[in-house]
């Protein structure tokens, strides 16, 4: 067995592990730990894939920026303080009725061997000044590049936003 493989296996599983840790479990920062966790394990396997853009973005943007976020809303907001009595009560009901459901595909391609063959193939990676480029480094480089304005244009206008929303939440003296 490939060590690539049982990375791969390594990381699926425990993204399984913690997708599922992530909805039964009823402290909700905990629920956020097991979430960072899928995202980072998904970022392996991202990695697996020569996708090294996407996992550092997955990492930045979602752990880096998302998570913590939201861990600052469920540590403002105290889980003990909302009521509980109104919230929808038969999530198993529709969870066991829609189980199977989404569970056949899987089954599918699992039992029929159908899973796609993924080579590495290092002619894949685009040329960038005329030697083999990663990944990272063909993304900047168009990014930078081909589309350099609408990169300023987003920038400008998320700059603004930024200032817009420090100027409307500051408190007047």
């Amino acid at each position: 067995m490939d060590f690539t493989l049982i990375l791969f296996y390594a990381f699926g599983a425990l993204l399984l592990g913690s997708a599922l840790l992530v909805v039964l479990v009823r402290n909700p920062v905990h629920s956020a730990l097991f979430l960072v966790l899928a995202f980072v394990t998904a970022a392996g396997l991202w990695l697996l894939l020569y996708a090294e853009f996407l996992a550092i973005t997955l990492v930045l943007v979602y752990v880096g920026a998302v998570m913590v976020l939201f861990l600052f809303v469920v540590m403002l907001v105290n889980p003990r303080t909302v009521r509980t009595d109104k919230t929808f009560q038969h999530q198993w009901d529709v969870a066991l009725l829609l189980f199977p459901i989404l569970l056949i595909p899987f089954v599918y391609v699992l039992w029929t061997d159908k899973l796609p063959d993924l080579p590495v193939n290092p002619a894949a990676f685009q040329t960038v000044r005329g030697k083999l480029a990663g990944n990272t480094e063909a993304v900047a480089w168009s990014l930078f590049r081909d589309y350099l304005l609408p990169f300023e244009i987003a920038s400008l206008l998320l700059l603004v936003a930024v200032v817009g929303s420090v100027v409307m939440a500051k408190k007047r003296i």
